[in-house]
């Protein structure tokens, strides 16, 4: 089986999504990007989907179920590169992408993936005493 490659670049993973996605694929995925989210401590996830031309209702629930993970594993997910069809085919579904920031391309969603660092650096949403500031 295919596996979809994770990119490292300092505190975030990149994946550029270039094939149709089919279910075990998706899956797989999932489970890689966890796996590699766990090993480097990434902080940032972006998910580059400019290349898909068609989301299903599954791939859609991935793309959720990721982010769900990634933020529990400390770490944020952004998705660029959505066409105008995938949006629309999205909200069709009645899916929405719960917890996943969207940006309109690569540059500007390292960009939001590095305001989170440059925030957590600063100490804002730190919780050093339990508590969020």
């Amino acid at each position: 089986m295919d596996r979809i490659p994770i990119l490292k670049l300092g505190a975030a993973l990149i994946v550029t999504i270039q094939v149709d996605m089919h279910d075990r694929l998706a899956l797989a995925l999932e489970e890689d990007l966890t796996a590699m989210i766990a090993r480097t401590g990434a902080k940032g996830v972006l998910i580059e989907i400019s290349a898909l031309e068609i989301v299903d209702s599954f791939i859609g629930r991935m793309l959720v179920s990721i982010a769900a993970v990634s933020r529990v594993l400390d770490a944020e997910t952004v998705v660029a590169g959505m066409r105008p069809a995938v949006a629309i085919t999205l909200v069709e579904l009645g899916l929405e992408l719960t917890g996943i920031r969207t940006a309109l391309n690569v540059e500007r969603g390292m960009a939001l993936i590095q305001s989170r660092l440059s925030e957590e650096d600063d100490g804002f949403g730190s919780d050093r005493d339990g508590l969020k500031d």
